[in-house]
């Protein structure tokens, strides 16, 4: 047995030359890399609900930078433009009312709209000319001002809600919950939605040169 080898081995293992096994020590990008993965885990279990501020404050999709230049652009308003025709949520004063036989409805669907940025008015049950009535998964109801306002912005929190306009004087807009109501987008569908409102992408134009 070699003077080597170590007690134990019976001279199985033999250590020659002048290299010595040694053991390896972790690797620091290792463990680098699994807690980067963890951190990124919880912040993405945590996001959860949010308010738009982002995208009508510029942050998402108001950093996209037209390439064409000089007299070959799109035609239209402009990002700026877009964004000024649409009331933010906190703007928006919206009245829950539940016209299905689920009670409490009304109540969570506000609260979770609070959290998202709207103003809540009222919450309470639909009007009799509603109350299940409403097979879809809901109705936007208000002014004819809201048309181009306020249902589009809170249409992107309610996928498959119809709008209807009545005379009222106020800006105020009524969602009435109907049957097939399970529950509002997720938040990161209602940002994507808002953005793609806010700020669409243009039509192509030619501006190849015309042949003479």
């Amino acid at each position: 047995m070699s003077m080597l080898t170590p007690p134990g081995m019976g001279g199985k293992y033999r250590i020659t030359g002048t290299t010595y096994p040694r053991m390896r020590r972790p690797r620091r990008g290792r463990i680098v890399a699994v807690g980067i993965a963890a951190a990124t885990a919880l912040g993405l279990a945590g996001w959860g609900t949010f308010q738009l501020i982002d995208v009508f404050g510029g942050g998402k999709g108001s950093t996209a930078r037209s390439t064409v230049s000089g007299a070959c652009k799109p035609a239209g308003p402009s990002p700026a433009a877009r964004t000024a025709a649409f009331p933010k949520p906190a703007d928006i004063t919206v009245n829950v009312y539940n016209a299905t036989p689920r009670s409490g409805l009304a109540k969570t669907t506000a609260d979770e709209l609070k959290k998202r940025g709207f103003t809540i008015g009222k919450i309470g049950n639909a009007p009799v000319a509603y109350d299940k009535k409403v097979p879809g998964a809901g109705v936007l109801l208000g002014a004819q001002g809201a048309v181009k306002g306020a249902f589009p912005v809170l249409g992107t929190h309610l996928k498959g809600a119809t709008t209807k306009t009545d005379t009222r004087a106020t800006a105020d807009v009524d969602l009435i919950i109907g049957t097939a109501f399970r529950a509002l987008a997720a938040p990161q569908d209602a940002t994507a939605s808002m953005t793609a409102l806010l700020h669409p992408k243009p039509a192509p134009t030619d501006c190849a040169p015309k042949p003479e």
